[in-house]
């Protein structure tokens, strides 16, 4: 513990690492306001010194902290709100939380708000942000916070829910008062630059059952080139969006008679996927990984047993009673894999046992949140079950994580991370409840990276609800963080099917179980990939690899017989035999982003050749036709 002298003598104490703000708090609000900005009122300057050098805390600023990012949005949430209630007088507030990269506010109001009123509103939160208005906290007692709060229903039903004796904090900025549990900036002048984004309906706490509201997006930034910068980075991602590409190029479609979430691969999408299942099947296999297929649903009962049922049920679809069983959509399939290992005894001459499975899962996902292949109600998971003696854990772990930095390698995927994710002691009933496992498979997990001597970091929470487990993640070209690759170390699986192996000691033994996933969804790996490569995919992946133009009709035959050589030899490849211009073919191969288009007209009919346009390299020019067909074999090997 660290002792700091205030200026009047009396102390406080901290621990060392304390954020500033939690050593706001325990600073009297008559002596001093610390704001997560990093900005520190005249009256704590003198501390500064002493709460960098004694404790080192962290000054939580925009730039370097997500602590600072929420308070500056949610302070520009509340500069919102104040803009809309000048404006609309009438309305009615909600919330206005911060979120992933800005803030929304939802609003009771007579009609949907129209472009024009979005541009009035965001006029007026330049105003307010100009006027630079002090933002003070104050707190009620409970029915003084619903007075206060009298004809907003919202606010009162929120009031209503905390306890009775509870002090309620609210922020005042002017003639705007909202209940908030802070923190927030010191001003609204500490804002510099904002921008509405959007607009859409959005059901009072997420339930159809409440009344729609109309929710505002935006964003604000300590500096107007952060904005123009995130500006042209959302620019940028609806030209990367994997919706507008998959339709473009014909990769997927959904339809409403079929349902939300559940997309239908068109033949480009049916032939990339097709690839991928082949290319991670064969490198598997290469690794002694024995492939089975398993039902798509199954009794209740099993979930029970794995203890799915108690941790996943909300997520699985609703139960489907025939004649005398219970049979619901699988939302995973391990416990199918503990049962097909269970199937036979084993020795421990047998182990490791790998088996792996494309498997079909299901989701019950909220319609708001399916999202084309990123987020679906049914998926194909790249999935498999490593069944080993705890002898063997490290070097199987270690032969996943080198499949991994394998296909890596194959994908060029170079911006990655390894996250170690535990599990949240403060939060136990989303996680078995067994400490003593806990703490040998994390510290078991732990040791095994740091003898791979893996760069990794620990996030708190993030573990399956059975073990600890390793994910990769991997930095995508619009900036996300998101999870490709799993691997995760499980003790309770095997006791809770009570699988066993025969020891060399002739006595029963209990296996170890390791969940790995290297594509993870093909539908989400798809989607990433859609987007990192904007559908230009590699010549290996490309459902079309090939289009041969031909200049006029008279060509055709020669065209086809170009087309039977390319055929042969595994290339994917298509004659456009229409009666079009020769620009317009290319144009047309262009934006479905072919890697070679093949023109052929009198000159390359006469000497044997093609006149080759790359998609990578323009205009190359006549090429032999059988050299080719032998460097683009080549080039896809």
């Amino acid at each position: 513990m660290i002792k700091i002298t205030l200026k009047d003598g009396s102390i406080i104490e901290v621990e060392k690492g304390t954020s500033i703000l939690e050593v706001a708090k325990k600073i009297s609000e008559g002596l001093a306001r610390v704001a997560t900005c990093g900005k520190i009122n005249e009256e704590v300057k003198d501390l500064r010194y002493k709460i960098e050098k004694d404790c080192k805390l962290s000054i939580e600023t925009f730039e370097s902290s997500i602590d600072g990012k929420k308070a500056y949005w949610h302070t520009t949430s509340h500069i919102m709100a104040q803009a809309v209630k000048r404006l609309f007088p009438n309305a009615k507030f909600a919330i206005g939380p911060a979120i992933e990269n800005g803030f929304y506010y939802d609003f009771d109001v007579e009609k949907p708000f129209s472009e024009e009123d979005k541009q009035k509103i965001e006029e007026e939160m330049k105003k307010i942000i100009k006027e630079n208005i002090e933002i003070e906290k104050f707190v009620l007692p409970k029915k003084d916070a619903l007075q206060l709060m009298e004809g907003q229903i919202y606010k009162q039903e929120l009031i209503n829910e905390l306890k009775d004796d509870e002090e309620i904090s609210f922020y005042k900025q002017g003639d705007f008062t909202d209940l908030c549990a802070g923190p927030h900036l010191e001003s609204t002048g500490k804002v510099k630059s904002v921008k509405i984004l959007s607009s859409s309906g959005a059901y009072w706490r997420g339930s159809e059952k409440n009344k729609m509201l109309q929710r505002i997006y935006a964003i604000s930034f300590p500096k107007a080139s952060q904005l123009e910068e995130h500006l042209e980075l959302l620019e940028e991602a609806k030209n990367r969006d994997h919706r507008k590409i998959g339709k473009e190029l014909e990769i997927f479609m959904t339809h409403e008679l079929v349902g939300s979430g559940l997309p239908m691969y068109l033949p480009n999408g049916a032939t990339l996927r097709r690839l991928l299942e082949r290319y991670i099947q064969d490198k598997e296999i290469e690794l002694g990984y024995k492939h089975v297929y398993t039902p798509s649903m199954a009794n209740v009962a099993l979930y029970k047993t794995s203890g799915h049922w108690d941790h996943y049920k909300e997520d699985m679809f609703p139960v489907m009673k025939m004649e005398n069983e219970e049979m619901v959509l699988r939302p995973m399939n391990c416990p199918h894999h503990m049962l097909i290992y269970k199937n036979k005894m084993h020795s421990y001459r047998d182990l490791p046992i790998r088996i792996g499975e494309l498997a079909h899962d299901f989701r019950y996902e909220a319609s708001g949140s399916v999202c084309g292949l990123e987020r679906v109600r049914e998926m194909c998971q790249n999935d498999a079950h490593l069944f080993v003696r705890p002898d063997q854990i490290k070097e199987e772990f270690r032969k996943v994580v080198e499949l991994i930095l394998s296909v890596y390698k194959d994908f060029g995927f170079e911006n990655y991370t390894f996250r170690l994710s535990l599990r949240d002691k403060e939060n136990k009933e989303k996680y078995f409840n067994d400490d003593e496992m806990w703490e040998k498979a994390e510290s078991q997990l732990r040791e095994i990276l740091k003898e791979l001597n893996l760069n990794f970091y620990e996030a708190k929470g993030e573990a399956a609800f059975y073990g600890p487990k390793l994910d990769v993640q991997i930095k995508t070209a619009l900036g996300h963080d998101v999870t490709v690759s799993t691997c995760q170390l499980d003790f309770l699986l095997p006791e809770k099917f009570e699988l066993e192996y025969i020891g060399e000691d002739g006595k029963p033994h209990r296996p170890v179980v390791i969940h790995r996933a290297i594509l993870g969804t093909l539908d989400r790996f798809i989607s990433f990939l859609i987007e990192e490569t904007k559908g230009a995919f590699p010549l290996w992946l490309a459902p079309l690899q090939v289009k041969i133009l031909p200049i006029a009709d008279k060509f055709l035959d020669y065209g086809k017989k170009v087309e039977e050589k390319l055929l042969e030899k595994g290339i994917r490849v298509e004659l456009d035999d229409r009666n079009e211009k020769i620009g317009y073919k290319i144009r047309e191969a262009q934006l479905q982003k072919v890697p070679y288009m093949l023109i052929v007209g009198e000159k390359e009919q006469s000497t044997n050749t093609v006149g080759v346009r790359s998609r990578k390299s323009g205009d190359i020019g006549a090429v032999d036709l059988d050299a080719f067909i032998e460097d683009i074999v080549k080039e896809i090997k």
